[in-house]
């Protein structure tokens, strides 16, 4: 059995056939992945709170190092684990259907079925975990509201291009992870990218599907109207991130070097990220 990393072109090979796979999900088997999804962002981003709440204001600069630091266990839990993030499939997805492998129209029923669920799975963490049993709030209240506050009141303009670069993050930790054999190399892989995207405070799809929420119910001086209009330049930002400077860029890099049969992405498609 080979057991080396795979080369770039061979992560595009992986990753088409990753896009193949999860075309063919079942709505049922989308809609719990993705609420998982969504609960292992909250989770992340919980840990993200509690550690930076805890550390003297002087010392911000490292809070946040330390806080996104831990932030990674949301996709190690949704790629190890087994859960499906709005934010991947949007390259992933992409990569199928610019190969023509995957049709436009289960693009969309991947995407649309995914986002509610990572938005039901977000929401509940921000509502059980944040708010009523308090994790969200007490010392990390003030945390909590800033995060919220500092989302929202981006513009349009430079939320979408922050949600550009967030994703182009995200996708590469993803990528790397499809380049990886081993759970320790995988994870090692993915988490830096990751860890980068909550450092900077770049925005984030499913990750602002919890911290608003939880900023609101925090009380902070925002309504559910706001955070619905920010879901638009996100979700816009991200889908140009992953699809374009990841998905379509590494797909016309390396088209030439792709196999016809798609043998080695086979190997892999029984994997549910």
């Amino acid at each position: 059995m080979d057991t080396r990393d795979l080369f770039p072109h061979e992560i595009l090979q992986n990753a088409i056939g990753k896009s193949c796979a999860k075309s063919e999900f079942s709505i049922k088997m989308l809609v719990i992945l993705s609420f998982l999804g969504g609960g292992y962002v909250g989770f992340g981003y919980l840990a993200c709170l509690r550690v930076i709440s805890g550390i003297p204001a002087e010392w911000n600069g490292l809070a946040a190092l330390l806080g996104a630091s831990v932030f990674p266990i949301a996709l190690i839990c949704i790629l190890i684990g087994g859960g499906e993030l709005a934010t991947g499939n949007m390259m992933i997805m992409a990569l199928g259907r610019l190969t023509g492998r995957v049709s436009t129209y289960k693009l969309v029923r991947n995407w649309l079925i995914v986002s509610l669920g990572n938005l039901a799975g977000a929401v509940a963490m921000a509502y059980f975990l944040g708010h009523y049993v308090g994790l969200a709030e007490g010392p990390a209240t003030a945390k909590t509201i800033a995060i919220a506050e500092a989302k929202i009141n981006m513009d349009f303009g430079r939320a979408f291009v922050s949600a550009i670069a967030c994703n182009w993050m995200v996708c590469m930790g993803i990528w790397f992870y499809f380049g990886a054999r081993h759970t320790s190399g995988r994870i090692l892989a993915m988490w830096f990218p990751v860890m980068i995207f909550v450092l900077i405070g770049f925005q984030h799809f499913v990750a602002n599907m919890f911290i608003i929420p939880a900023g609101i119910w925090a009380g902070a001086n925002v309504s559910w109207g706001q955070f619905f209009y920010n879901m638009i330049p996100v979700f816009l930002g991200n889908v140009l991130g992953g699809s374009s400077f990841v998905a379509a860029s590494y797909l016309f890099a390396y088209k030439h070097l792709l196999k016809d049969d798609f043998s080695r992405s086979e190997e892999h498609t029984s994997e549910l990220q």
